[in-house]
This record gives C-alpha cells, sequence and structure tokens, in this order.
C-alpha cells in the first residue's frame, strides 16, 4: 500500500514560488526542469512547513521573494485511517513564525516537526561526514527525538542548565553552593539524553550497516563509531567533578553531551579522507535511509524525504541503488532533477511515480511516470 504524508501544498512567497498549488501528491513526486527554475525551492517550502526554516541557512529573509514581507505553505498531512491534519507556517522579514496545527496556533517548531518527520538529502549533506560534529550531533538527535518522548524535555533542560553555568562560570567570582545546584542539574539531564542517545544509536549503527551492504557491497570495512563527549568510563557527574578546574580556569563547561559526536571510518580512518565523492555520498543517502527505516521499524511513523539533484555525484547504478531502497520502504519521496527520465528511467516502479515540470517558478502537473 502506497504512503502518502503530504496529500497537498500551498506555497506563495517563497523565492520565485508564488500561489504554487501541489495536489494530490503521491507517495513518489519528481520535480524536473532547468537549473534555476523554482525545483530546490519547492523543496525548501516542504522543509518550511515541517521545520519554520530553510535547509540552504538560517536567514530567512533570502527566502521570501523579494520586495515582500512574508512568505506562507499550508499543507495537509494524512492521517493513520482516515482524516487529515491541516498545518500551516507564516514568515516574516523581522524573523516572526506564526504557525498553525490543526486549525489552532502552537508556539514551538518540535510540535510541528513531530507532525512531518523530514530527511534532506543534497550536496549539504556532505557535512555529515566532512563537517563540524554539530551537524552530526543534529543528526543524532534528529532520530532520537522522533522515537523517544522524554528526549526533547531534557534536552530542553540540558540547554538551559548549561547556559546558565556557563553564565556562572565566566562570572568569576562566584558562589561554590550555586554552582554546584546547576552542576548537579545539568548532570542529570546529560546523563539522560546520553543514554537516550546510547540506545538510540545502538540500533541505527547495525541498521546502517545492512543499508550499506544494499548499497555499496565493496565498502566492507564501514564502521559507525559513538563518542559521548566525555571520558566513557566515568559517570557524567564525574566528569564535571574532575573538570571543575578547568572549567571554572577558562570559563565554560568542558565535558558534556554538547560535545558528543559521531563518525563513519573505512578501514579505521575517516571516510571523508579515505572515500571518493561518490562514495561519500552513498554513505550519506545509507545514514539518512537507516534513519528512515529504524524510525518506520520502531512504529513512530514514517519519514518523508526531500532529495535534491539525487544525480549528481552518483552513476547511474548506485543512483537506482538509492532509488530501489526508497521505493522499498514507508516513506514519502519529493525529488529533483533536471531532466524527467533522470530519476524515471532509474526508479523500480515507475507506477508510483508523479510527475511535475518546473519552469521560471510555475509548477505543472505532468501525470504519472
Amino acid at each position: 500500500m502506497a504512503v502518502v504524508a503530504l496529500t497537498q501544498v500551498q506555497i506563495d512567497r517563497v523565492r520565485n514560488l508564488r500561489g504554487v498549488h501541489l495536489e494530490a501528491l503521491q507517495r513518489v513526486n519528481v520535480f524536473y526542469g532547468a537549473n534555476g527554475s523554482g525545483k530546490t525551492s519547492v523543496l525548501e517550502a516542504i522543509h518550511l512547513l515541517g521545520m519554520a526554516r530553510s535547509f540552504r541557512g538560517n536567514s530567512i529573509r533570502s527566502l521570501i521573494t523579494h520586495g515582500e514581507d512574508t512568505c506562507t505553505v499550508f499543507g495537509s498531512v494524512a492521517l493513520p485511517g482516515a482524516g487529515a491534519l491541516p498545518l500551516g507556517i507564516q514568515r516574516s522579514r523581522n524573523g516572526e513564525a506564526q504557525i498553525r496545527l490543526g486549525g489552532k496556533t502552537v508556539r514551538t517548531v518540535a510540535e510541528l516537526a513531530e507532525q512531518l518527520p523530514l530527511q534532506v538529502i543534497n550536496a549539504d549533506s556532505f557535512g555529515l561526514l566532512t563537517g563540524s560534529p554539530g551537524a552530526r550531533r543534529q543528526f543524532l538527535d534528529w532520530g532520537v527525538f522522533h522515537v523517544e518522548q522524554q528526549f526533547f524535555p531534557q534536552w530542553q533542560r540540558f540547554q538551559r542548565c548549561i547556559k546558565q553555568r556557563n553564565m556562572l562560570l565566566r562570572r568569576g567570582k562566584l558562589s561554590h553552593q550555586e554552582l554546584a545546584v546547576w552542576t548537579r542539574d545539568l548532570a542529570r539531564s546529560g546523563a539522560a539524553i546520553n543514554e537516550f542517545r546510547q540506545a538510540y544509536f545502538e540500533q541505527l549503527a547495525p541498521g546502517f550497516q545492512q543499508t550499506m551492504a544494499r548499497l555499496a557491497p565493496s565498502l566492507d570495512t564501514l564502521e559507525l563509531r559513538f563518542r559521548q563527549g566525555w571520558d566513557h568510563k566515568l559517570t557524567y557527574a564525574e566528569a564535571l567533578e574532575q573538570g571543575i578546574a578547568t572549567d571554572r580556569e577558562q570559563g565554560f563547561t568542558h565535558a558534556g553531551p554538547q560535545r558528543a559526536d559521531i563518525r563513519v571510518t573505512s578501514g579505521g580512518h575517516p571516510a571523508a579522507e579515505t572515500l571518493s565523492r561518490g562514495q561519500q555520498k552513498l554513505v550519506v543517502c545509507g545514514l539518512k535511509l537507516a534513519q528512515g527505516q529504524l524510525m518506520s521499524q520502531l512504529g513512530r511513523g514514517q519519514c518523508t524525504y526531500l532529495i535534491d539533484d539525487l544525480p549528481s555525484e552518483l552513476d547511474r547504478k548506485h543512483g537506482g541503488l538509492v532509488c530501489e531502497l526508497l521505493a522499498s520502504m514507508d516513506a514519502q519521496v519529493f525529488i529533483t532533477c533536471v531532466e524527467r527520465d533522470e530519476i524515471q528511467s532509474v526508479w523500480p516502479d515507475t507506477g508510483g511515480l508523479a510527475m511535475f515540470h518546473v519552469e521560471h517558478g510555475r509548477v505543472s502537473a505532468s501525470g504519472s511516470a
């Protein structure tokens, strides 16, 4: 049975897209057209609907059509069984966001993200291998957020505690008792976050190995590793106690989940240093697809994939393998390419492809493949 999360999307004043209505969306939706036509902007609009921001940077000003003050995206998400949940987002140039869910205004992006879990695969996704640990923590926490309900409250508590503790450390002359209170609370929330991450990682790692065995069986020495952010032989409370002198001297908290990282190695060496560009893209796809598969296996719903220019960096064979894996998953897919047949020719079941032609910011349905 075809899985469809978003059934329709309305986009207005997102870059060069004005009054775009996408109706009768299918499980797999292909947007093709010349470079600069607005294909990526369609994916951005969907990302805005689920995350209240673009995946091309944090500047909302560049996302809003030139000369306009706001941009809006509305959509409808199919609910299990029957019915649909309307959701919408309006962003203003001044940074304000108005989020609507089921006809009601909500305050946090987390409530929106929970209804429309999104994964992006694009040129920036290489940062999972080559970028900073922050990008990889964000990747890991996306998965934990969608499978563990208690994670987000603990994450919020940790952010509040570490901010307060660092402020006290920077103050210089501080009360030992006051610092001890925040250190105790930080240790509790940090330990909880680490436990959630560890439990999730232990399920993700074998799934990643299985996914890569299908995408690139020759890369049989790949390994996914997790670093928690302090000496694994110590509890977090013990690590904070041992590091108090350094923290006081430098004015911030060194050890903790804020320093966690995950790394992909190949033959014991960083994958970013040993793999070709095409192999790196396969690994990135493997990481993202493994997360979606795990989410479905754990009964936490389905993931919607936004894939920008899949043929880039991948030959026809490996692009086809990625498409085969996507086709086997309970996931909705929005994918861009330049020529119509770039995806149509490698997708295993073309009967379920909805094709959209994008030209100068106009999107027109061009039938099924």
